[in-house]
């Protein structure tokens, strides 16, 4: 009877397991009842057809120039150095001045090192530094750069990669 009980119990959690990824299993057809709950809750909504993407003049469309390198930033606290943090910047750009960007990176980066030194030394990364204002925040101040160096050409600052590593 000890060894029944332990071999049982095995078995019911191999089937429940089974069961689960069964049911659970991506890609398989929604039931009747996912159906109806899927209607109650999006009423009119037809499933059958794909929605359609907002169209735009491929004219219009940006283009994404992605910095060269990293932007890497101390933290200093108490005269030493804490932790760091490291960026990738990425700039939405009207399309064909990706060329514009690297012919002026050297002072767009030194600007842009400069609004993110301004954002470590008044606590924009301290405690949870990805919290929406304040990468909001952080982005206006990178975009207001982009833009003086080089002009209206510059719609938008992406940050593509954020890390803190506390020392």
């Amino acid at each position: 009877m000890r060894l029944v009980l332990p071999l049982l119990l095995a078995v019911l959690g191999l089937a429940a397991g089974i069961g689960g990824g069964i049911l659970l299993r991506p890609g398989t057809s929604p039931s009747p009842s996912d159906e109806a709950e899927a209607e109650a809750v999006h009423p009119g909504k037809d499933d059958a057809r794909p929605a359609s993407p907002r169209s735009v003049d491929p004219a219009e469309q940006p283009d994404y120039v992605k910095l060269n390198n990293q932007f890497i930033v101390p933290i200093v606290e108490k005269e030493r150095v804490a932790s760091m943090v490291i960026l990738s910047l990425s700039l939405e750009v009207a399309q064909g001045a990706g060329q514009d960007v690297y012919a002026v990176e050297p002072k767009l980066r030194d600007g842009m090192l400069g609004v993110l030194f301004n954002h470590a030394n008044t606590g924009g990364f301290r405690g949870s530094f990805t919290e929406a204002a304040k990468l909001v925040s952080l982005r206006r101040a990178l975009l207001e750069v982009a833009v003086s160096v080089l002009g209206p050409k510059v719609t938008d600052v992406l940050i593509t990669d954020i890390m803190r590593q506390d020392g």
